[in-house]
């Protein structure tokens, strides 16, 4: 009896807990493959255009990776810089660079792990946001101008 009981309360924590897992799952990513591959085609055109070296990093938002290119010759700490930048974009929904200048300005608490430079854009389609544009490797407006491109091709930056 003792065995059947402890099995019955084993059986109902392990269901508690896959609903609860259920229950804070991420929410549906917006930023497809096809859309993502759009963005980051006019980003990385507009990148060459230039002669810029850079990193562009595609986030949903969730913060979830959907597409990166790096251009050769793009320095080695440009991913991480990218991915900081991705992180307050979509913490926020505004660009990192407004982002940045809250902080400075003391309107906003600062994002652990975040970056207050320009180069990181939200993508907004149809008033929703679906995830950001982060580029790095040039002075941190012209980062700005790249993820932009993207996200001109797809959607707009701002809702």
């Amino acid at each position: 009896m003792k065995f059947k009981t402890h099995l019955f309360i084993t059986a109902l924590l392990l269901i508690f807990s896959t609903s609860m897992a259920w229950a804070q799952e991420e929410e549906e990513s917006l930023m497809t493959y096809d859309l993502a591959m759009q963005a980051m085609g006019a980003a990385e055109a507009y990148a060459r255009e230039q002669g810029w070296n850079v990193t562009i990093l595609i986030t949903d938002t969730n913060n979830n990776p959907v597409m990166l290119h790096r251009i050769d010759g793009a320095g080695a700490r440009t991913f991480s810089y990218a991915t900081a930048k991705a992180l307050v974009v979509n913490a926020t929904g505004m660009t990192s660079g407004e982002y940045g200048q809250q902080v400075e300005a003391g309107e906003r608490e600062e994002i652990e792990g975040g970056v207050t430079f320009a180069g990181g854009v939200p993508v907004f389609r149809n008033g929703v946001q679906i995830g950001a544009i982060a580029t790095s490797g040039v002075r941190a407006a012209q980062d700005e101008e790249v993820s932009t491109a993207g996200a001109e091709a797809i959607g707009s930056i701002s809702n």
